[in-house]
């Protein structure tokens, strides 16, 4: 098993274009498969996606030694670094690159925002566990940033899809997103794996001891992470490959700011964390949380607003698109730079 795992983890780089290749030719080739796909879309929720992102993060999260996680506390720099990355430099600095890439195309601005205004709280779990960060403080990171969506995410959209727009002059979109919308979104793709993980651990633990539950059951259940993972993707482009394939240039616009914002919040957080003293797993998981975007929210807040069909939604599935692969990329440099560390 583990090495079947160290397989997986070796290529992951190639199953994930494999992924990418595979979902847009499903969508291009085979047009029927988006209505199929569409099927099981419930509101603003599509059902596979939502399983797919349930057992995908189910392993990392049963992973947690959650009666730890209380130790974030003992971090409080670290801490307001994350926050602060996360909730004033990430919004702002996607906005500044919307705006100079996007102005002319406030659909997509407003799709880029969507993404780009909230920390993820689901696949920043897979990218720690792979790159070695520490688990109980990305759950104890996850679960501050949930909260924080819950409460500010409608606010933040209104600040920046429709106030500043309108206040220089660029087109500007009404954005009226409740705090049940948001909670229902936090509920279904953290909840149901948090809650998952924290009671097959302590049940499971108590039945069959902890010396079983590491060495056999987590070996067991990890390979789902990366399969589900897969899954989620091929799903995920599969409903927007026909588009993908017809407006290549549009894609390449919208993924050049992106790869600029992933690349400068995961690298600007890592080297400034590690220049104020923070360890290999401190520094890596704090920069994975900078550096990772809740598409699940902004996708699904994109349809609701603005529809299936529009650009907003369109420029929002394309972050996932461009997230995956660099933030895989940055897996592999992570890693490499765990020696750099002063042990």
């Amino acid at each position: 098993m583990n090495k079947r795992l160290a397989f997986l983890d070796r290529f992951l780089t190639l199953w994930i274009f494999l992924a990418m290749i595979v979902g847009v030719g499903i969508g291009y080739f085979i047009p029927s498969s988006k209505d199929a796909l569409s099927g099981f879309q419930n509101g603003s929720t599509n059902v596979l996606l939502a399983v797919g992102l349930i057992v995908m993060m189910y392993p990392p999260l049963a992973k947690v030694k959650y009666e730890e996680i209380g130790k974030i506390l003992k971090h409080p720099k670290i801490l307001a670094i994350g926050m602060f990355q996360s909730w004033i430099i990430g919004p702002a600095l996607m906005f500044g690159l919307a705006y100079v890439f996007m102005r002319n195309h406030p659909d997509y601005m407003a799709g880029m925002l969507l993404i780009g205004l909230a920390p993820c709280i689901a696949m920043v779990l897979v990218w720690n566990d792979l790159a070695k960060g520490d688990n109980e403080l990305c759950a104890g990171m996850v679960a501050l940033n949930s909260i924080m969506q819950i409460l500010f995410y409608s606010t933040y959209a209104w600040f920046y899809v429709t106030y500043i727009p309108n206040l220089i002059g660029i087109q500007g979109y009404e954005v009226n997103i409740g705090i049940s919308e948001i909670a229902q979104s936090v509920l279904i793709y953290l909840g149901i794996p948090f809650f998952g993980g924290m009671i097959s651990r302590y049940t499971l633990i108590r039945i069959k001891g902890a010396d079983w539950f590491n060495r056999k059951f987590i070996p067991a259940i990890s390979p789902l992470t990366l399969v589900a993972l897969l899954f989620t993707i091929v799903v995920m482009f599969s409903l927007k490959g026909e588009m993908i394939v017809a407006i290549p240039f549009d894609v390449i616009k919208i993924a050049i700011p992106l790869t600029i914002f992933f690349l400068f919040m995961f690298l600007s957080t890592f080297y400034l964390i590690k220049k104020l003293g923070g360890n290999y797993k401190e520094t890596t998981t704090i920069s994975f949380t900078a550096g990772s975007n809740n598409f699940e929210l902004g996708i699904a807040v994109a349809i609701a607003i603005f529809g299936i069909n529009s650009g907003a939604a369109f420029a929002a599935v394309i972050g996932p698109l461009i997230e995956v692969p660099i933030l895989i990329l940055l897996v592999q440099f992570a890693l490499k730079k765990q020696s750099s560390f002063t042990k």
